[in-house]
């Protein structure tokens, strides 16, 4: 019998609970610790494939909040009447439109990531370039006080995206969830109460 090499107690937990994905736990905990979400928020998921950060933002908002999902690839999943998906390439993406489109949000989430290289430089520096877009887009749809929560590889260029989204937030934290994988670069920005 095959072993499947990324099957851990988070994949099995997600399995078992009806999640789309097992970083479903990452968000559930970067929650838990700066409480980001309230009843009847707007939220935008960038990068939303496969969905299970909107099911979580759509449980978190409840049937009086909304969420939009953006990605290249549609979930296949069906979701809540308060879910709206659009398909867009968020580097190509018009802000000015999307701010027609969607109004503000109360918060924005990214688990955007880079095609790996395995290159860990080339891959961080790609993956700053990538969490670097969905502030640009955070902070064209974002109320006051907003927040914003993004994937980013550890790298040299982390600090420098920290250091200018701190000048967006009241505070900027660096956060790894216990659910992220042994070994894996990722931890997430969290940019808390956007100043505008």
């Amino acid at each position: 019998m095959k072993i499947n090499r990324w099957e851990d107690h988070y994949t099995r937990l997600a399995r078992n609970e009806k999640w789309l994905a097992r970083s479903v736990y990452k968000l559930e905990q970067i929650d838990n610790r700066f409480k980001i979400f309230q009843k009847g928020d707007r939220l935008l998921d960038i990068g939303c494939f496969p969905g299970s950060w909107s099911q979580y933002g759509l449980k978190r908002v409840g049937s009086k909040g909304e969420v939009v999902g953006m990605d290249l690839t549609p979930p296949r999943h069906s979701f809540p009447s308060n879910f709206r998906f659009i398909q867009a390439d968020v580097l190509s993406l018009d802000l000015g439109w999307l701010g027609e489109e969607i109004a503000l949000r109360d918060v924005v989430i990214s688990d955007l990531a880079p095609q790996t290289t395995g290159v860990r430089s080339v891959d961080a520096t790609r993956s700053v370039s990538l969490a670097g877009r969905a502030a640009e887009i955070a902070y064209a749809v974002l109320k006051k006080k907003g927040h914003f929560i993004c994937k980013v590889f550890e790298g040299e260029d982390l600090n420098a995206f920290r250091a200018e989204t701190s000048t967006h937030f009241r505070q900027t934290k660096l956060f790894r969830p216990t659910a992220t994988r042994k070994g894996s670069r990722e931890i997430y920005l969290v940019g808390l109460d956007l100043v505008k």
